[in-house]
């Protein structure tokens, strides 16, 4: 199990929010994202921390939408490129990037470029989308994001649009085996849980712990995923280091103290590792 740590932008300025807000309004107005947290430093101090504590395989998330926000998405943008530079090849870029935009992220110091709604829309998977991609950044340079919300018949879907959307694609052994033969990683929020400090949503650990001892028993490599989500202390971590298993990597991101929380990036380290 694997810190992957993570620098969320919005208006420009590193922040934790609540993720089922994230929406076009500004902090303060009705309907607006909930934050958690607002940082007084700029992305490249975060991910010249996390060069220096050799954390890698991390992300860089722009939280504004490019066509509704063009400015906000533009100082999401130079802040990206500032923690990419600052930790060259060590943190992933995600959030608005399309085929045209993604070498440039690449091109920045991006190991990877993250996406979603590009290649989900109008509820299925854009296979031409898909292609696109695939030429623009290399399938092994792909994290495909399937962030996903609990239905009430104990499904989950994945969600686009910044989570305000539900696609019909259901996060579960068909859909992984189809989509990890398309890309190099997933990454999985809950969204429910994310930014809440409640807890990991542990039947989504689960899901992916039970997927990847299919695969191991299947003869198949294990296939990288990042779990996020409501990670709120070491006993968190254990939980779903026990379902999730070995493999299942984690970021932790409002309950660090790096961000305001409690839990200190030792302590995560040490959580990570401990004998079960």
């Amino acid at each position: 199990m694997r810190i992957r740590p993570c620098i969320d932008l919005h208006g420009g300025k590193v922040k934790q929010i609540v993720g089922g807000t994230l929406c076009d309004g500004e902090a303060g107005r009705p309907g607006a994202v909930q934050e958690n947290y607002v940082s007084a430093h700029g992305a490249s101090y975060y991910a010249a921390l996390y060069r220096e504590k050799k954390l890698s395989g991390g992300h860089v998330i722009l939280l504004d939408a490019a066509e509704k926000s063009p400015e906000r998405y533009e100082a999401d943008r130079r802040e990206a490129f500032a923690a990419l530079a600052a930790y060259p090849g060590g943190m992933q870029a995600g959030g608005g990037i399309t085929a045209e935009t993604a070498e440039d992220f690449l091109a920045a110091g991006a190991s990877h470029v993250i996406v979603t709604s590009y290649v989900f829309r109008g509820g299925r998977l854009d296979e031409r989308r898909l292609g696109e991609m695939q030429r623009a950044a290399g399938r092994e340079r792909l994290v495909l994001d399937l962030s996903c919300r609990r239905q009430q018949d104990g499904s989950y879907l994945v969600m686009t649009e910044r989570w305000q959307r539900p696609t019909e694609l259901v996060v579960g052994p068909e859909l992984l085996d189809q989509l990890s033969a398309e890309c190099g990683e997933f990454l999985i929020h809950a969204v429910d849980a994310e930014g809440k400090r409640a807890g990991a949503e542990l039947a989504v650990t689960e899901l992916l712990g039970g997927w990847q001892r299919e695969r191991e028993r299947s003869g198949k490599p294990a296939f990288p995923v990042t779990y996020a989500g409501g990670i709120r202390s070491a006993e968190d971590i254990a939980e779903i280091r026990r379902r999730g298993g070995e493999g299942l990597d984690v970021t932790v991101g409002s309950a660090l103290s790096l961000f305001g929380g409690s839990l200190s990036l030792e302590e995560l380290a040490a959580a990570c590792t401990a004998a079960l």
